[in-house]
């Protein structure tokens, strides 16, 4: 696991938090600007001094009841912030072997040319970094990084720079990362579409506090936590690509027996492991099936929750179709007209799905 207690006083709020995450997959630091997050991972880093403890499995680096804190340099950590830093006087290729360099050869876990392809950056290692677009800069960044044979990365909202395109381009080599490597990352953001893509597991900040952390499916499913609320409200569902219709370019993606959903199809093979994103505005309830809708997916569920929404006059309404959860947004005067209520078999029309591929 990965532990930490930390208590740093801030600017209008003292940081306090405590989390244990496992040493697996990507856990996303998410809440709003100057909640705290970078403050968190600086001090799981060592560069900045919390009171606290810290620990990385059997390793601890900093417990104040011992007198103990392992400097920087002696954690097994990558770190990445939103610019890229690179050396300006240096190319690609001797930026990354200022990383490796730091390394011992005997303690090298993560080969160069791995990191190299891994990020695609082959073709850029004779180029100077203001020659290189932004999107381009942090994955050498992150390259660099990865040469240093980290233990564990720590990203601090490394896309936050970037404009839509360059961030669409340092999405899918944060994913092979994520699917190749199997280096735990902690991923500091305030964007939930980069958390939704690439988490598994969140935890929530605000005002220098945790208000919850847990699987990431399950607290985007969560009513009572703000993470619900807002035009971002919406689930992360775990899929499998189970039928193409090639003359009407679909896929079925099956998410489990009792949820089945058609979306664009985008060429993946059957079998293939995807992770959709449906949002409560693309959702709508009715009490019996349609017919003469363009709405293909209906499916049938049952009423879990009911919660008040941002805005007085909406709600929001989680159905249980089979095991996988979804998120519904719609006005209170429906609600009330459908006499909606937990315990009820609804049908969950979904219009959109977003495949984050």
């Amino acid at each position: 696991m990965i532990e930490a207690r930390l208590t740093l006083p801030r600017a209008g709020f003292t940081l306090d938090v405590a989390f244990a995450l496992p040493e697996r997959g990507v856990s996303a630091l998410f809440g709003p600007s100057g909640c705290g997050k970078t403050s968190v991972l600086r001090a799981l880093a060592g560069l900045e001094r919390a009171a606290g403890r810290v620990a990385f499995g059997s390793e601890v680096w900093q417990d104040d009841t011992q007198g103990l804190f392992v400097p920087t340099h002696r954690r097994a950590i990558g770190y990445v912030i939103q610019e890229a830093a690179l050396f300006p006087h240096l190319d690609v290729q001797r930026n990354l072997a200022y990383g490796l360099k730091r390394v011992p050869e005997a303690q090298r876990r993560i080969a160069l040319d791995r990191a190299v392809d891994l990020l695609g950056i082959g073709a850029l290692m004779a180029r100077r970094p203001d020659t290189l677009s932004g999107g381009e800069r942090q994955r050498v960044a992150i390259a660099r990084a990865l040469a240093t044979s980290p233990r564990l990365l720590l990203l601090d909202e490394p896309l936050a720079a970037l404009d839509v395109r360059r961030k669409a381009e340092v999405l899918p080599y944060l994913d092979r990362l994520h699917e190749e490597l199997g280096l735990p990352v902690i991923y500091v953001s305030h964007s939930i579409d980069e958390v939704a893509r690439l988490a598994d597991r969140l935890v929530l900040m605000e005002a220098g506090r945790v208000l919850a952390e847990g699987a990431l499916p399950d607290m985007l499913a969560r009513l009572d936590l703000p993470v619900a609320f807002g035009d971002d409200a919406g689930v992360v569902l775990d899929a499998t690509v189970g039928q193409r219709d090639e003359a009407w370019h679909l896929a079925r993606l099956d998410v489990e027996e009792h949820c089945r959903i058609w979306a664009r199809d985008l060429g993946l093979p059957l079998g293939r492991r995807v992770r959709l994103r449906v949002l409560a505005r693309d959702v709508s309830l009715t009490r019996t099936p349609q017919t003469g809708t363009s709405i293909g997916n209906q499916l049938r569920g049952m009423i879990e929750a009911i919660a008040d929404d941002a805005h007085p006059a909406l709600a929001l309404v989680r159905v249980r179709v089979g095991g996988a959860p979804i998120v519904a947004r719609l006005t209170r005067r429906a609600a009330h007209a459908l006499e909606l209520a937990p315990g009820l078999p609804v049908w969950a029309q979904v219009k959109t799905v977003a495949l984050m591929e």
